[in-house]
């Protein structure tokens, strides 16, 4: 068969279009065919295939081949057409394939879940007289049908009664097989919405008259257009939904915590209020101690395996001694019963329960098939992530530096390990096999009601994981990421990970961080990039320090002493500088009345009044390293406290990669250092700092990001998000909108500095507004924190006259939960806890027992439950109704 190929494209100098068509045709080797096009105007290219006759289906796609060797692609899949065995020639008309504008609605969040279509529309073949119409139209939903209409009798005469249906089997492609000789080349067509219980026509799409530009063809042939977008003129989809840890579920099922089932319930509420998304908080193994310290869910020790804690073990199986099973079922009734989650005991009784059940009925799961194909599909991962369980137990730690002759991991010695240890490793995979085969039937279940669900990837992983033990060429293990002095910290974030060596990472493609989206696009429809700025720069502290403040922004462009000369005309001192500026008068601010004890046991003297620490004070480490031997008192903290704050009294800290170049310390106009500069040496050290923090970097950090995130994002088809606060480089707005990544709107955290409160009626469309997160109090809590800010908010915002409330009462809480719902953002998810914020009846007392995190804490204990159950959730039925109107009337 003889097909045809014509493109609309206008090349470069020094640019060839080719035609890939990946369909084995004649190699041996089942290569793709590669055919370069010619013009035939300086618009329009063609080629010529021959098909072999028996071939139904092709696959094939466009590239763009330069001169300097570098490739542009299509966007988006292969495009697929399938032939009839009849049919001889086909002629094709494409138009290259660009990332269309409406991406989100390509995410497996739309095309397998929430547009899914229910149709029993097949997938049909091109045959001889027909021309196929295929058009790009993922925003359309599935109650709409999507039809052609236009000139000529077979396109019903600009009549919409008569337009032809589409066919949506390739969703979001709807293809169209109309009678190739009742259609004149030139004819003007558009396509139509209809509504698909009543036909009836919902509108025209939003652009010119299209015309059917092909040529002539032979009778025995066809036709096929392709490439086509839909204009779609009716308002963008928006959507609601829940965020809330699966830890925090609470059902009469549970043991002591929320598991995988209780997302099924959670699915269940959400559908019923006309939500459409579940947001969770990480979902991957931390045990490291087998205690609560265990519980923050962003120190994962694998980005692959799930945590033990959320099975649903008596879904496994039954001990066949009742006695055994009514004790365990007594305990897990007691824990259930608790306010809050009892991380150790609920891990701990889960445990001792599975390893009897694998005991006495294991032997039957290692043998099915379908536990065999777990492991090989996922043998990567799983078994080092298993071997590192085994050793973090017996050498009672996760610090594979502590592990003797396995502290470097070598396959050969841990494939014997694993050999000599087979029962307790098909244990562990047995626990990981389960959990896969919940979170599956969880997410299949949500599916089934039209629910996504939102995962979230930390921007982290831990220094004592399974990822760092076996790649520890990917991570710059010598320093810890963190953030800037922000509202949480003022002084900035040390969150103890290891920061990324992107260099060795993009040697392979940056293969681990795809193989870790991929396995959670397995789960979830979309999710959540923790801290997407570290991926234009991350906030890198070393090893030495433990304040934020000491970081440095990695990538970045630092300063030379020359340049900050002059460019800015600042005169640089690297001894007073970049060395604690210490002097006798300040110690009496750091340490009170204990300024005399601390002046002779921690400091050198060098006259004048000119102090330094002693070395073995002189990092904060160091300090942290002296207290944590001696006596936890107040005495002692208040010492530490001030020693750790002398240290931070630096203007300069020198690059870790580039000596002799130095970053102006982040919140540095507030050190004595500063304080002690000449007036015009203040105001050059005020221009350098403005321009390095807000401007320098910016072109940089644009590139470091596209860099990075397009073929991460590309690897999967999950709907991307992100989490942008803090101190968000101007770049970043431009790389999250080419990229087409939902950005998160908090009205309390605006993006403008300029203003207190965010305007939710101004959201950009492609966002998650949200009313709090996991790391702040909800609603509640903030309006009882600061009374002045929430007057302005009452009168501002609110736009109410009078004293505000002392409590946010419900018709408060329901005004912000509304206006939420009425922004222009195409998702609204908000916290279960501000859900519940709007009935008076249902919601938790207190609102401080809601907060989930304290990011200032970094020994938070991550233990929030509901204090209803999912049950009694799904059972207000007054509630559930005042939720439901709400989202309808706000057009989500």
């Amino acid at each position: 068969m003889k097909i045809d190929f014509h493109i609309y494209y206008h090349t470069s100098p020094g640019e060839n279009l080719t035609l890939v068509i990946d369909t084995p045709i004649a190699s041996a080797q089942n290569t793709p065919l590669q055919i370069e096009l010619s013009h035939l105007s300086s618009e329009l290219l063609h080629a010529v295939a021959d098909i072999p006759q028996a071939l139904e289906e092709i696959s094939y796609r466009y590239e763009v081949r330069r001169a300097d060797g570098s490739v542009r692609q299509e966007w988006g899949a292969n495009r697929r057409i399938r032939f009839a065995s009849t049919l001889t020639h086909a002629s094709v008309w494409d138009h290259w394939q660009d990332e269309p504008s409406d991406k989100p609605f390509h995410s497996s969040a739309f095309t397998e879940c929430i547009f899914r279509r229910g149709s029993h529309e097949r997938f049909h073949s091109l045959k001889p007289g027909q021309l196929m119409l295929s058009v790009d139209a993922a925003t359309v939903e599935p109650d709409t049908l999507l039809a052609v209409c236009g000139e000529c009798e077979a396109l019903g005469n600009w009549n919409p009664n008569k337009a032809v249906v589409l066919n949506d089997a390739l969703y979001p492609k709807f293809t169209a097989y109309l009678p190739l000789h009742e259609i004149p080349a030139g004819t003007q067509y558009k396509f139509v919405l209809l509504d698909a219980a009543t036909h009836n026509l919902i509108a025209w799409e939003n652009c010119d008259n299209r015309t059917l530009d092909f040529a002539p063809c032979q009778s025995t042939g066809a036709v096929a257009v392709t490439g086509l977008f839909f204009r779609n003129p009716t308002n963008l989809w928006r959507g609601a939904g829940v965020a809330i840890p699966v830890f925090s579920l609470r059902s009469d099922d549970d043991w002591g915590v929320g598991d995988f089932i209780d997302i099924e319930s959670l699915a269940r509420w959400a559908a019923s209020t006309g939500q459409r998304f579940i947001q969770l908080l990480p979902i991957n193994d931390t045990t490291m101690t087998h205690t609560w310290s265990d519980s923050y869910p962003y120190n994962a020790i694998s980005c692959f395996a799930l945590h033990p804690m959320y099975l649903r073990v008596d879904e496994i199986g039954t001990l066949s001694d009742a006695s055994s099973m009514a004790e365990y079922r007594a305990e897990s009734a007691r824990l259930n019963t608790l306010d809050t989650v009892d991380y150790e005991a609920a891990n701990n009784l889960k445990e001792r329960y599975t390893r009897e059940l694998f005991a006495e009925q294991g032997g039957a799961t290692l043998r099915s098939a379908e536990f065999k194909e777990f492991v090989k599909a996922n043998a990567e991962w799983l078994r080092p992530y298993a071997a590192f369980c085994l050793l973090r137990d017996r050498y009672r730690t996760a610090c594979t530096r502590d592990w003797e002759q396995y502290a470097v991991y070598t396959p050969s010695i841990i494939a014997q390990f694993i050999k000599t240890n087979k029962d307790d490793i098909n244990y562990i995979f047995f626990i990981q096999y389960h959990l896969d085969r919940q979170l599956r039937r969880a997410r299949d279940y949500a599916h089934s009601l039209g629910v996504a669900i939102k995962g979230d990837i930390p921007i982290g992983i831990s220094r004592d994981s399974v990822d760092a033990w076996l790649y520890p060429r990917l991570f710059n293990l010598d320093s810890s990421a963190g953030a800037p002095p922000d509202a949480f910290s003022t002084l900035g974030q040390n969150w103890g990970f290891p920061t990324y060596n992107w260099e060795e990472m993009a040697v392979d493609g940056f293969a681990w961080w795809k193989d870790r989206f991929r396995k959670m696009s397995e789960y979830f429809d979309a999710y959540r990039i923790d801290h997407v700025l570290g991926f234009f720069r991350i906030w890198q502290i070393p090893q030495d320090a433990l304040h934020g403040l000491l970081g440095v922004f990695n990538a970045a462009l630092p300063l030379s002493p020359e340049e900050m000369s002059s460019s800015f005309g600042f005169k640089f001192q690297s001894e007073l500088m970049t060395t604690p500026y210490i002097r006798e008068y300040m110690l009496a601010d750091f340490f009170g009345d204990l300024a005399e004890e601390a002046r002779h046991t921690f400091f050198d003297f060098h006259g004048d009044g000119v102090l330094s620490l002693k070395q073995q004070f002189a990092t904060q480490r160091r300090v942290a390293d002296y207290f944590a031997s001696g006596t936890d008192d107040q005495r002692s903290r208040r010492l530490a406290q001030g020693l750790l704050g002398l240290t931070d009294q630096v203007l300069f800290i020198e690059d870790p990669y580039h000596k002799g170049k130095f970053h102006p310390r982040i919140a540095a106009q507030f050190t004595y250092t500063y304080k002690a500069l000449p007036d015009h040496q203040k105001w050059c050290f005020d221009r350098l700092y403005n321009d390095f923090f807000y401007h320098r970097n910016n072109d940089f950090w644009y590139h470091k990001a596209m860099w990075k995130l397009p073929p991460l994002i590309d690897a999967t088809g999950m709907l991307v998000c992100a989490e942008d606060l803090g101190m968000i480089p101007a770049c970043v707005p431009a790389v999250m909108d080419q990229l087409k990544i939902l950005s998160l709107e908090i009205q309390r955290m605006p993006k403008d500095p300029a203003t207190t409160f965010a305007d939710v009626y101004r959201y950009p469309y492609l966002s998650v507004c949200t009313t709090s997160t996991h790391d702040m109090g909800g609603i509640r809590q903030w309006w009882e924190e600061d009374q002045a800010l929430t007057q302005r908010y009452y009168s501002e915002v609110l736009h109410h006259q009078g004293d505000a409330p002392y409590f946010a009462e419900p018709w408060i809480c329901r005004q912000i939960v509304d206006n939420h719902l009425k922004s222009p953002s195409m998702l609204c998810i908000l916290p279960l806890q501000d859900w519940l914020s709007i009935d008076g009846s249902l919601r938790r007392n207190d609102p401080r027992e809601e907060q989930i995190n304290v990011p200032a804490n970094p020994r938070h204990y991550w233990r929030y439950r509901m204090h209803l159950t999912l049950r009694q959730l799904i059972d207000a039925t007054e509630f559930n109704a005042s939720v439901g109107a709400l989202i309808a009337s706000s057009g989500r």
